[in-house]
């Protein structure tokens, strides 16, 4: 290692903590508008998307080697921390140099979309580049990637594709994310100038041939990603601070994100051209760019407040991080079951993000949540998969979800509290000819109505049982 360069371990013990915490002071914003695509065939795989509720998002690049959160502290921001006693250029020379120490050889895809799949999840959406321009894929534009490190003679070095094989092979729709800047390349942040904030650090308009070389990279990269990685459904696009100066409003001005005097295109017309010419029907969901080419919106950390009548998307950490933090805190298997029942109930998917460590394994304590996820759903999910919100979809603790004829309640419970002789809810109360039948046991329920409540008997079986929630569908009897 050069002369001055600090250890990945040793910033690791000193100085990474506090960069990890620094992850949730930069969520990005949600459009309020929606424009429904006129694609015919994006329509339809929107549907489909729709019904499947539930995702997985993979962060995974160079900073999984210290463990820190990702790519944001090359940005000079500040709520961005680094380490004392480390200048600015010597961190982003460290920072480049651990493209060198990268060296997954644990890497097991397979592994990764079983365990995905046995939690219930029914789509990806993977890293293919983050905002530090690490590619995880084997691009011809650039060195900055996966396959020109010590991993490149790994027989699954090109992990993109992999990744994507293997999660096809389990079933699963396949999103690639990619992000818009490119904090990498020359041609985005220039050497010649210093890097103050998110955005490109030269103006655009006095070097309107750099930004064009910059636009002409992004399209070649996301053209490879489109034709030679096989069936891709969603683009993912990240960094919405690029994006036509048009569609910067107050809105987007409250974001607090620094916001330049010039247009940042990347030329969407072209790219959504091209990716639904090599992959018809391609969602695209360019976060927070409202418009054409924002198919579904993405609020990031959070639940809205009240159903929406368009596609959203609820993405959010396991962790408090992104990408793979240790010790990070994780969030118990019935905190994420109960976000899934009110996201879905408010009409949404849910996008639960997992951070894999450098050598490519799900950290154990990651994969037994996902383990207790997976087992909930695999007797209730029928209450949330292919189901869409209702106008009353919620009362108190129970949450209401519709298909056909069949309404469902889903009951939360307190973590760790056992399950109740009887539930009660207001709404959505059997009509004749109808039964209530409880979804773990398969079996009918007796039930009474008291005033305006439905009280629902708890099958004897699981009175005294810990679960997260038990899920009831109400349909004509059979």
């Amino acid at each position: 290692m050069k002369k001055g360069f600090l250890s990945p371990l040793f910033l690791l013990l000193l100085c990474f903590p506090g960069l990890s915490l620094a992850q949730t002071d930069n969520i990005h914003g949600t459009s309020s508008t929606y424009q429904v695509p006129s694609d015919p065939l994006v329509q339809a795989k929107l549907e489909t998307w729709q019904d499947l509720k539930f995702g997985i998002i993979i962060h995974w690049g160079v900073y999984a080697v210290p463990g820190m959160i990702e790519s944001w502290a090359l940005c000079s921001e500040d709520w961005i921390t680094r380490p004392e006693g480390m200048s600015y250029s010597d961190f982003k020379r460290w920072y480049w140099n651990l493209s060198n120490i990268f060296n997954p050889v644990n890497f097991n895809p397979e592994r990764w979309a079983r365990v995905s799949r046995e939690a219930g999840m029914k789509y990806l959406v993977f890293t293919t580049k983050h905002h530090d321009g690490f590619a995880m894929f084997d691009t011809r534009q650039s060195d900055y990637k996966i396959t020109a490190g010590p991993f490149r003679h790994h027989p699954k070095a090109n992990v993109a594709y992999h990744v994507f094989e293997a999660y096809r092979q389990e079933g699963l729709m396949i999103g690639a994310y990619f992000s818009k800047p490119d904090w990498h390349s020359q041609d985005f942040w220039w050497d010649k100038y210093a890097t103050p904030n998110r955005n490109p650090n030269y103006n655009i308009l006095k070097y309107p041939e750099k930004w064009k070389a910059f636009q002409d990279f992004t399209f070649a990269q996301i053209q490879e990603l489109m034709q030679d990685y096989g069936a891709i459904d969603i683009l993912w696009l990240d960094g919405g601070w690029i994006r036509p100066k048009h569609t910067v409003n107050d809105e987007v001005r409250a974001w607090g994100a620094p916001i330049p005097d010039w247009s940042q295109e990347i030329d969407m017309p072209a790219i959504a051209e091209m990716g639904r010419k090599a992959q018809p029907g391609l969602i695209i969901a360019d976060r927070t760019v409202h418009g054409p080419y924002e198919n579904y919106l993405t609020p990031e950390r959070r639940i809205p407040d009240t159903k929406l009548d368009h596609p959203w998307e609820s993405c959010l950490p396991l962790g408090n991080n992104w990408g793979y933090v240790p010790n990070d805190p994780l969030k118990s298997p019935t905190t994420v079951i109960h976000t899934l029942v009110e996201v879905v109930a408010k009409g949404g998917n849910l996008l639960l993000g997992i951070g894999p460590q450098s050598d490519g394994t799900f950290p154990l304590e990651v994969e037994q949540r996902l383990q207790a996820i997976g087992a909930w759903l695999e007797t209730n999910g029928e209450a949330l998969y292919g189901t869409r919100a209702v106008d009353r979809y919620q009362d108190g603790q129970t949450f209401f979800t519709g298909k056909g004829e069949t309404t469902y309640a889903t009951h939360l419970l307190p973590e760790g509290e056992a399950v109740p002789r009887d539930i009660r809810w207001a709404g959505h109360l059997p009509g004749r000819g109808q039964q209530i039948t409880c979804l773990e046991t398969g079996k009918s329920v007796k039930w009474r109505i008291e005033g305006e409540q439905l009280v629902v008997e708890v099958p004897k079986s699981l009175v005294g049982q810990e679960r997260p929630a038990v899920a009831f569908a109400l349909a004509p009897m059979q």
